[in-house]
């Protein structure tokens, strides 16, 4: 059998079917959100190299929706990520969720956080990430009825970081929202810069929502984020919620608290409204 190249690589990449073998079992609270009324499913997005799989779900009707870029965290656009896409499309969202590790491996397929982390997402450059999330964007706008006048942006964990990185990217993005992803950390030729980095110069509200108990991300580095924002004039805030651990949006995993996610979802809710996204 041939060497697949590159490009060949890419294109034959799907979206995973369900949720990673790494998360299972599931946890039994876990929300389903049903596609009726929507068009929801796998999409292609073109990007620089050739083309990246996404999952897409808006309103069955109309057009011009404000778009939302949603970012996984390192299991890859499982079942919880498009679950979250249609939430954002009941409410007349399109939410688009690009998989940002395609060209580096299938995370969903692999057994522990230990492996997906060394063998795949370590391996994967913020410039990569940041081009992909550029192409989504403009895709969006022309090939999916997206008005990306309208732009925000919600991560998750490894996404988490995204979204307070993309928003210091791209000044059109109108506002983000950022779950519990690490703000300090290494520079390194892949990941030059960190969120605490970018902090004093960003200009576009991003929300942070964060776990007091969190094992991987200190308060300490919470306050010092917290403090650098404060020399902006982003307008950007983080919301630390007390004994709560990390991923405590992730409805299918032990983490999950419910009053700490469903208010953080209220409060992603209000930012994206009071900062014009929806």
């Amino acid at each position: 059998m041939k060497d697949l190249t590159r490009r060949e690589f890419i294109i034959v990449s799907t979206l995973a079917a369900g949720f990673a073998i790494a998360v299972r079992p599931i946890s039994a609270q876990v929300i389903t959100t049903d596609s009726q009324g929507l068009i929801a499913g796998e999409v292609k997005i073109p990007v620089a190299d050739g083309e990246i799989p996404a999952y897409r779900a808006m309103p069955a009707t109309g057009e011009n929706f404000p778009t939302v870029l949603v970012i996984q965290e390192i299991f890859g656009v499982h079942e919880h990520i498009q679950d979250i896409c249609r939430r954002f499309a009941k409410m007349g969202y399109l939410a688009i969720a690009p998989e940002m590790f395609s060209r580096q491996g299938d995370v969903s397929q692999l057994t522990n956080i230990q492996e997906i982390i060394s063998k795949v997402v370590s391996k994967v450059p913020d410039s990569q990430v940041m081009s992909d999330l550029d192409a989504t964007v403009k895709w969006a706008a022309e090939s999916s009825k997206g008005n990306t006048k309208k732009l925000g942006i919600t991560g998750f964990c490894w996404g988490g970081r995204i979204t307070w990185l993309y928003s210091a990217h791209n000044p059109n993005v109108t506002a983000g929202v950022a779950w519990y992803g690490r703000l300090v950390g290494q520079s390194t030729p892949l990941t030059p810069k960190h969120p605490i980095d970018i902090a004093a110069d960003l200009k576009v509200p991003v929300l942070g929502l964060y776990g007091g108990n969190d094992d991987g991300i200190p308060n300490s580095t919470v306050e010092q984020m917290q403090k650098a924002l404060k020399t902006g004039n982003s307008g950007s805030e983080i919301i630390l919620y007390p004994d709560t651990p990390h991923a405590f949006f992730a409805d299918y995993r032990p983490s999950y608290r419910q009053k700490e996610a469903e208010d953080g979802w209220n409060r992603l809710q209000e930012w994206f409204k009071k900062y014009g996204v929806a």
